[in-house]
């Protein structure tokens, strides 16, 4: 054979084995060992039962690849790979997100919390369900600040004598959440599969229904943090809504497993009062959970 047509193809069967090294490196553990154990078979042959071995088994494996990649387009692999579920994460790696609760609904034989997902960039996806971990737990701690505006909304504050206002709870996700687009008797609707979210990057909080964006907004602000009310706060007196959120959320403290009295501060001095949800408590989020910061304002 003439040395230039031997070299070239040299280079091409080292060409194909680099590719076929990277397939191969690529591949699930059974197919790499098949196919590698092939490869070292080839390498105790010499000379043209060699080479045709190699030709024979490089053919295969083309075949094989394209047959696989025809098997996983078709979508027929979900069947045997149940841990590929077209999850998709929303949000920043680093931002704040917020589940809202409204209402439930039946899904896989479970009860699950149906509301809002707020992202950290403001946008809001809609019919959003929780399910999963603290599904329960969030129905109940909804039903419970739903039963407190109830008994308490439309009545005077005794401190500023405005009237209170409704609250409302919301699970704020530190990080990227995991969604899953299903459908539910014709309607679409996007999972939050709890499960995969880590327990220290969860918390429940709650605060005035029209103020529950700007929560998000502003613990995604650079420069906010968060701080307690004292007892003796000027600002459970000042006569408009902050006022009256930051007093409602110590009374409400009274009757469940939620706590009051904390406000986050924004970089121009805006105030948001909030209160927590000692069920849901993620390490994450100590800061916002025990502020040392004591708030002081000066009117």
């Amino acid at each position: 054979m003439d040395l230039k047509i031997y070299y070239r193809i040299e280079r091409i069967e080292r060409s194909v084995g680099d590719i076929l090294s990277r397939i191969i490196t690529s591949l699930p553990y059974i197919p790499k060992v098949l196919i590698s154990t092939g490869l070292y078979m080839i390498k105790i042959y010499k000379g043209r039962k060699g080479k045709l071995l190699g030709y024979t088994l490089y053919a295969l494996i083309g075949v094989g690849a394209a047959v696989l990649g025809l098997f996983l387009l078709s979508g027929i692999h979900g069947l045997l790979s149940p841990n590929n579920e077209n999850i998709h994460y929303m949000g920043s790696p680093d931002g704040y997100q917020a589940f809202v609760p409204h209402d439930t609904i039946n899904h896989d034989g479970h009860t699950d919390p149906k509301g809002d997902l707020i992202l950290d960039n403001g946008n809001v996806l809609h019919n959003t369900i929780w399910h999963g971990k603290y599904s329960d737990t969030i129905i109940n701690n909804h039903n419970q600040i739903d039963k407190l505006n109830k008994d308490f909304v439309g009545k005077i504050d005794p401190v500023n004598n405005q009237r209170y206002v409704p609250l409302h709870d919301f699970y704020v996700i530190k990080g990227q959440v995991p969604i899953k687009q299903i459908t539910i008797d014709g309607q679409t609707y996007y999972l939050i599969d709890a499960n995969k979210i880590n327990e220290a990057n969860i918390a429940g909080f709650y605060t005035y229904k029209e103020w529950i964006n700007n929560f998000i907004a502003a613990i995604n602000t650079p420069g906010t943090y968060a701080a307690v009310l004292p007892g003796n706060s000027p600002v459970f007196k000042w006569t408009n809504t902050t006022g009256t959120v930051a007093y409602q959320t110590k009374i409400y403290q009274q009757y469940g497993s939620v706590a009051g009295g904390d406000v986050v501060v924004l970089p121009n001095e805006t105030i948001i009062p909030y209160g927590i949800n000692i069920n849901i408590s993620g390490a994450s989020f100590n800061k916002y959970y025990l502020p040392n910061p004591v708030y002081n304002s000066s009117s």
